[in-house]
This record gives C-alpha cells, structure tokens and sequence, in this order.
C-alpha cells in the first residue's frame, strides 16, 4: 500500500472523528441523555457476547472460560447429528412461532381499527384499559389463572362441557392442545398492550384523508381498507419482522408456567430446554451451542426478510 493511499485513509479517519467531535459537542446534551441506554446495551448486550466462547471449548466453572479446554465445532456436531431431541426443539419452536405470527400477529391490529371507531371516549377508555390490563400480570400469576380455568375438576371451560353433556378434558395434559393454549393465552395477555403501537400509528393519519373520502360516499370499511390500513402499512411491517426476527424465540415464562413433561413432545422449545439441561445439569457449552445457533437463525431471517421488503414494498427496519 503506497504513502499516498495511506495518506488518504488517515485524512479520511480524522475528518470523520474531527466531524462526530463537533456532533458530540453540538448535540452533549442529547448524547447525555443517550448514555443510560447505550451503557445498559454495551453490559447487558454486548459483553456477555465473549461468553460464546463456551460453545467452542469444553467448559469448566473450575477452569474459567479461558481456563477451559477448546474443543472446536464438537458441541455443534453433536446438536445436528446426535442430540435426539435437538430438532423436536426446533419443530416446537418454529410450529409456536408461526401459529403466533398466524393468529397472534393480526389481533392487535384489529383491535386497534376498532378502538378507534368507538366516539364514545368514556366507554373507550374503559374498554381500553381492560383489554390492557393483563400485561400487567405476570406470566407466573396468568399461567396459573390459566391453567385454573382449563383444570378438568374446577375449570369454567370444562364445566362449559360438561353442562353440555360432554366429559371433562384434561387440556394440560393433552400435548395436542398444547400449542394452542399457549397461542390463546398469549392473545388473552398480550394483545390488547399490542394495541397501543397501531392506535398511536392511527392517530397520526390526517383527518382531511377521511373526510375527502367521505364526501366521495366511502363506508367504514372502505375508510378501513383504502386509507387507514395503508396509512399504519410501515409500523405493522417492522412490527412484522420484529416477531420474524423472534421466530427463534418464545417466551420462556410462558412456557416454563404452562409446560409439564406430559406435553414436552408438542411444548418443549429452546428456551425452556436451555435453562433446564444448562442451569439444572450444568451442561453450559451444550446449551450455549444452542443458543448460539438460535440467535444465528433469527438474525439471518431478520436480514433476509428486511432485504426482501425494502426490495418490494421499500419499507424495513433499516
């Protein structure tokens, strides 16, 4: 490489830092103000990434992790080739996943199309605050409010069944009801918290739009179709690929709550599988390769899934 080039490359670096000096200076207050948040990234996001180390050696809480022995892609091989459970895993996170993105993902969305119909404030306001409150429970409250209402014994859904003939079923105990209670459960909780992103989207859209609409006789649902659905298109699209991103991932109280070995053919995902083969047998690289390979999965659809919306529909999250 000549001088020249060199040269070149060295003005080029401190023009940049000359720029983002003056920036942080102009702007001190507002890095100020950043701060809290980047230092909470860089302790709990990015620091923790060098203990991926483990998935690579043969780790030993006595050794350390730079005390212990490296052993390469072994652990990797033994979850795609031995690990006999390891692809039921990725089946029961995958089916969850894509049922929640199926009927999960829409809700909120038409819940927020029809808050925001209602003229009546009071009664909207009501509405609203009910259909939120469950986020504020925990999944260790909900999940036993939940598994109560499905008991075979006391449980308002079987007494339901039962009052019309039927016999008592025991849902939690069933691995093929497993998924769906855990999809049901998440809308019952979650949804309604989901509203809040798409109402503040709809709030946004102009009001000439819809009376410019309405002088040319469009309905509700018209006004729906043509002008507030494409007006909140973007934020439902990064709210898409948001969840595709975690497709990889399901939540692991949700689970860890509601699970029980009798549905583990249909209900046990990486998440409750890695706390319970790593923290409970000490099987720390075994379930970091896990981990490692689910986080690979999730940012490679995440990457791929953005490119192809900014390439046909020129929206993403970058």
């Amino acid at each position: 490489m000549s001088s020249d080039v060199l040269k070149n490359l060295f003005k080029k670096w401190s023009d940049y830092l000359h720029k983002l000096g003056k920036d942080i200076i102009k702007n001190r207050w507002l890095y100020v103000l950043l701060a809290p948040g980047i230092i909470w990234f860089i302790i709990y996001r990015y620091l923790p990434m060098f203990g991926l180390y483990i998935a690579f050696s043969d780790f030993s809480i006595v050794k350390g992790i730079t005390g212990s022995e490296f052993v390469g892609l072994k652990y990797f091989k033994y979850i795609f080739f031995e690990h006999r459970n390891f692809w039921q895993l990725v089946e029961n996170t995958l089916a969850i996943n894509i049922l929640k993105l199926v009927f999960y993902f829409p809700t909120p969305i038409i819940f927020a199309l029809m808050l925001n119909e209602i003229l009546n404030i009071k009664y909207k306001r009501t509405l609203q605050t009910l259909i939120y409150l469950p986020h504020f429970v925990s999944w260790v409250v909900f999940g036993s409010i939940v598994i109560t209402f499905l008991s075979p014994s006391e449980g308002i859904v079987n007494q339901i069944i039962k009052a019309f003939g039927g016999q008592p079923i025991f849902f939690m105990s069933e691995p093929k009801y497993f998924r769906w209670i855990v999809v049901a459960s998440d809308i019952w909780k979650e949804a309604g918290w989901g509203t809040i992103i798409y109402l503040a989207a709809i709030t946004s859209i102009d009001p000439q739009l819809y009376e410019a609409a309405k002088i040319d006789s469009a309905n509700k649902l018209q006004l729906i179709r043509y002008i507030t659905i494409p007006s909140i298109s973007e934020t439902i699209v990064v709210m898409l690929l948001l969840d595709i991103g975690r497709i990889m991932n399901v939540s692991f109280e949700q689970i860890y709550v509601l699970a029980n070995p009798t549905v583990y053919s249909t209900g046990d995902v990486i998440s409750t599988y890695v706390y319970r083969i790593g923290i409970g047998n000490g099987r720390f690289s075994l379930t970091t390769a896990i981990g490692l390979f689910q986080s690979v999965i999730g940012f490679s659809l995440l990457m791929t899934c953005n490119t192809i919306s900014r390439k046909w529909f020129d929206r993403g999250l970058w």
